[in-house]
């Protein structure tokens, strides 16, 4: 057990962060499977129990693995993998998989073992290290918009444009971290402002060409006017089933909640397992249990920044705040949702909703931070070396 720990580097407090949020999951993880395992053909919720181990296995060993690797060679590779996503996001973009006639193409199968993997965040985590690695590289000098055109702007647009049809959430959480990362990076804020006006004149063609040929392309156009009407007007319609049941979950929860595994409305809710296990965690551990949840969040965000301050090149302050700042932001927002202070957006709760590629993304993105923090720890253990005389004397000799 020693042995295995004097393995482990890096930040203790992301490490114990990250177990307890995985830890915590087996319960509302087991308790939402209810429904899933009535409607399916085996009829038992122990196997989706065994699912999520197994996901949440897979993550630790990527995380583990990740956590290894010095984070200066994730430059190179954030380069050589920003090609293979832009492929693999065209082939899952291309595949036509449709839900009413709308895009759902977000998965492609993984050949052999039978799995499915949605790109979109794969592409979110290497996305944000290629633009960390871009920032750190232009540190020292001066920038003008044309020149960081081809070099930033061009595949962030590229990634962005394949995942919109079918995720919008996505591609517009990808685009506001983006933002923030550049915003922090010291790129001019002159530039980031022509940078958004773009971005929301290509959105806006994107939703007429929609709306104007429907049949020219599937996507989910109608499906987030729809949301954002119904959020917007507060109606009780069919769209809102969901967040209605989720309401009547968190209502229902009071202070103390009705205890582990006694929530009434995961057999109501359709993705009570994923996008809206907050509800049932509110629903069993009350008020109290969602304070907690929020509050090891916001703890995981403080102990980002404390790392990415305490790194020692820009590089490693910038890829912590690019691949940290998304775990966090798409925590908040999938508890935003649940409450309804957002319109619904198919966002998983990180480390805690079931399914597999998001838990897999979320430790390959907390292993990239903990190979920073880790460096950080070698530095100062050489540094304290350094100040023992007996160690000064053997470099001296």
């Amino acid at each position: 057990m020693n042995n295995l720990l004097s393995h482990i580097k890096g930040d203790r407090l992301i490490w114990a962060i990250v177990a307890l949020l995985a830890i915590f999951s087996f319960l509302p993880v087991y308790s939402a499977s209810s429904n899933l395992a009535y409607t399916s053909s085996s009829g038992s919720t122990f196997s989706f129990f065994v699912k999520h181990f197994m996901h949440l296995f897979l993550g630790f060993a990527i995380m583990y693995g990740v956590h290894r690797v010095p984070y200066r060679y994730f430059k190179g590779l954030s380069i050589v993998m920003m090609p293979i996503v832009l492929v693999l996001l065209v082939v899952t973009m291309v595949q036509g998989t449709t839900i009413d006639g709308a895009n759902a193409s977000r998965w492609i199968q993984i050949p052999i073992v039978g799995m499915s993997f949605q790109t979109s965040t794969l592409a979110a985590v290497v996305l944000m290290v290629y633009v960390a690695r871009y920032l750190s590289k232009i540190q020292d000098r001066a920038i003008t918009f044309k020149e960081s055109i081809l070099p930033l702007w061009l595949p962030v647009f590229f990634v962005l444009i394949l995942i919109l049809p079918a995720n919008f959430s996505t591609a517009a959480i990808m685009f506001a971290m983006v933002m923030v990362l550049t915003f922090i990076g010291g790129y001019p804020i002159r530039y980031l402002g022509v940078i958004v006006g773009t971005g929301i004149v290509v959105l806006t063609l994107f939703v007429l060409t929609a709306k104007a040929f429907p049949d020219a392309m599937p996507n989910r156009v109608d499906t987030w006017m729809s949301r954002i009407e119904n959020f917007s007007n507060g109606e009780d319609t069919e769209a809102d089933y969901q967040i209605e049941k989720a309401k009547i979950a968190i209502a229902t929860g009071e202070i103390a909640g009705l205890g582990p595994g006694k929530s009434v409305q995961k057999n109501f809710l359709p993705q009570s397992s994923s996008d809206f296990i907050f509800a049932i965690i509110v629903e069993e551990y009350g008020l109290i249990g969602g304070l907690v949840i929020v509050t090891v969040y916001c703890w995981m965000l403080f102990r980002i920044v404390i790392i990415a301050q305490k790194s020692e090149t820009v590089f490693g302050k910038l890829v912590v705040l690019g691949v940290g700042l998304p775990i966090v932001f798409q925590a908040f927002i999938n508890m935003a949702v649940a409450v309804e202070l957002f319109p619904v957006t198919g966002q998983t709760l990180p480390l805690i909703s079931s399914g597999g590629t998001s838990i897999w993304m979320t430790c390959l993105a907390i292993g990239i931070i903990l190979s920073v923090s880790a460096k950080r720890e070698e530095l100062k253990e050489q540094e304290e070396g350094l100040d023992n005389p007996l160690e000064i004397l053997s470099e001296t000799i």
